[in-house]
């Protein structure tokens, strides 16, 4: 039991888990716009989010202390650096078009993690985009939103309509509205400098701005010129078990609440799309 413990804690902490989610909402976007689906942009994204996310959560950890790193760390290092070397290989297959677009965002999340601008747009010494004044959830939003509704797309050379530039807003929101149980978790540890929105506004008042932004959420979608049956009904659902999930967030919630649950929630909306096709 022991070892299957730490496995699934490697599962969480190496994240790969928040990776399979993010491909999910990729395959979303690709049957919601009836794209085929490519591999080879699937498997750099996964790779790309393994190894941008541990790079963005171990790298203050790892910069000063390589020889004190506990063994979980260590291997989690060793993993990541797999994982890039297979998304270089994966990204000598994809185009032009893909390639540039990944540079933009691969610039903000290396930002997000490295202190490279001068001290007076920081609210502590750290210089990292992360570091400013509540804009931590919302550079991961547009990330998320970017590289799971406009990358895939672009990729495939389909047209960024008025439709996708809707269904970006939309995946914009909904990665807001999933972190909301994280930020909520992290209230008690967060610098009172990042201002997350349970900072600013309480956790009862974050919990009513999750149902208001859910309801944003599915009136955008009747703004679409081709509004598909099935993805609103998948839609609608995940808006509201979202919703539950932030219902019953506390500061004091199981360790796997958000980092399991509420991060599988892209892979049950992959699932439950297919379902309903």
């Amino acid at each position: 039991m022991r070892a299957l413990k730490t496995v699934f804690d490697f599962y969480i902490n190496s994240s790969i888990h928040v990776a399979l989610a993010i491909v999910a909402m990729v395959c979303v976007t690709y049957l919601e716009f009836d794209v085929s689906m490519d591999s080879n942009l699937l498997s750099f994204i996964g790779f790309a989010s393994i190894t941008g996310y541990n790079f963005v959560k171990y790298f203050g950890l790892a910069k000063f202390h390589h020889r004190s790193l506990s063994g979980r760390l260590k291997a989690i290092q060793i993993f990541s650096l797999f994982c890039f070397l297979a998304m270089c290989f994966f990204a000598f297959r994809l185009n032009t078009a893909s390639l540039i677009a990944i540079l933009a965002f691969g610039v903000v999340t290396f930002l997000y993690a490295i202190p490279l601008l001068p001290n007076r747009f920081f609210v502590d010494k750290k210089k990292k985009l992360r570091s400013i004044s509540g804009l931590k959830i919302y550079i991961i939003a547009l990330v998320w939103s970017g590289v799971t509704v406009c990358l895939p797309l672009i990729n495939n050379t389909h047209e960024l309509h008025d439709d996708v530039l809707i269904t970006a807003a939309q995946r914009f929101i909904i990665v807001i509205i999933l972190m909301l149980p994280f930020e909520i978790r992290d209230l008690n540890y967060d610098s009172l400098k990042l201002s997350t929105i349970p900072q600013r506004i309480g956790v009862r008042q974050t919990k009513v701005a999750g149902f208001l932004l859910s309801l944003v959420v599915v009136i955008l979608e009747y703004f679409k010129d081709d509004i598909n049956r099935s993805h609103l009904q998948s839609l609608v659902v995940i808006v509201i078990v979202s919703l539950v999930f932030i219902k019953f967030s506390t500061q004091q919630q199981g360790k796997y609440y958000s980092a399991f649950w509420v991060e599988s929630l892209p892979i049950f909306w992959l699932i439950l799309l297919l379902v309903l096709r």
